[in-house]
């Protein structure tokens, strides 16, 4: 078992499958009454230096279900890096807490706490990728399809850490990925490359456009992200030129199949990178996969932690 999570590229097919498994389970018993109390006495240390939403409560609640608890470290009260050494903070806390979640900017802070922690160490996101996304992403097709095999997802935007970790886990899974973005604003090459050797073992296709409407065409899937992501914010009146092409709104989700579906991670800026009527139609998924956030973070605690 992994003592890890840490990216969707460390993950094979059939343990990323045993986590979507585990996630439905988890929610089927929490929906029937709750769930059983398997990580009682345990505590996640959860480390912020951007601020969240879905990330803090998701996770909170999730030790809460299982019958443990999280402690909230805001980004003055540690100063990872700064204030600290990523490597003593890891030190400290695995004598305190049973597992550590880390919402970072660098990717370099994740895989250091990692490495000097002994206990598990979640990545709640970095600039390089964000895996528990992914995780309640697949959660979220699988739940619509019952399926990941063969679903064709089309990603429309900015090439980030939510498309790198939404690319990674559909060439693990055997879905068809697509994305289309301005130039500029590709995917990491590298990521590329590992997820095309991924895809040549699933049968994955991997495709990348410029045109949206191309890369719609026999969508299931049809995401977005925001235009400009925390820590780009200088970058944000270019972006705003940039990428209004992308936007997903009514014309661009009917090119899809009859039956796609629209996703977001979240938080959304309306009327930028989708438009309200396709935010609150019926095609949007984008709050049953917030939702989701906190089952597949369940599972995720649940694996880890359970014999931490």
């Amino acid at each position: 078992m992994h003592k890890d999570f840490l990216d969707i590229v460390d993950y094979s097919q059939d343990e990323l499958q045993e986590l979507l498994d585990l996630a439905v389970k988890l929610k089927r018993e929490y929906q029937e009454g709750g769930n059983e109390p398997v990580l009682k006495g345990k505590v996640l240390a959860m480390i912020f230096q951007k601020p969240s939403l879905r990330t803090r409560v998701s996770f909170d609640m999730a030790m809460r279900h299982l019958g443990g608890d999280a402690l909230y470290l805001s980004p003055a009260e540690i100063g990872l890096g700064t204030r600290e050494s990523v490597a003593d903070v890891a030190r400290v806390l695995e004598g305190y807490v049973q597992g550590i979640m880390a919402r970072v900017f660098a990717h370099q802070h994740v895989l250091e706490l990692a490495h000097w922690a002994k206990i598990p160490v979640i990545n709640g996101l970095s600039d390089a990728s964000h895996p528990c996304q992914a995780l309640a992403d697949a959660l979220t097709i699988y739940e619509n399809y019952g399926r990941l095999k063969g679903i064709n997802i089309t990603y429309v935007g900015d090439g980030n850490n939510v498309a790198v970790s939404l690319m990674e886990i559909s060439a693990k899974m055997g879905a068809n990925f697509s994305i289309a973005n301005p130039e500029h604003y590709d995917m990491p090459a590298a990521a590329v490359e590992v997820a095309k050797e991924i895809a040549r073992g699933s049968g994955s296709r991997l495709s990348f456009f410029r045109d949206p409407h191309e890369a719609v065409k026999h969508a299931d899937v049809i995401y977005t992200d925001t235009w400009t992501s925390m820590g780009q914010e200088d970058e944000a009146a270019e972006r705003e030129r940039v990428f209004p092409p992308y936007r997903v709104n009514d014309q661009l989700v009917s090119e899809g199949n009859p039956d796609d579906i629209v996703m977001h991670c979240l938080p959304a800026h309306r009327n930028q990178e989708l438009t309200d009527s396709v935010a609150d139609g019926s095609h949007s998924r984008i709050f049953p996969q917030a939702h989701n956030r906190l089952h597949a973070q369940k599972a995720i605690v649940y694996t880890l932690l359970k014999g931490a």
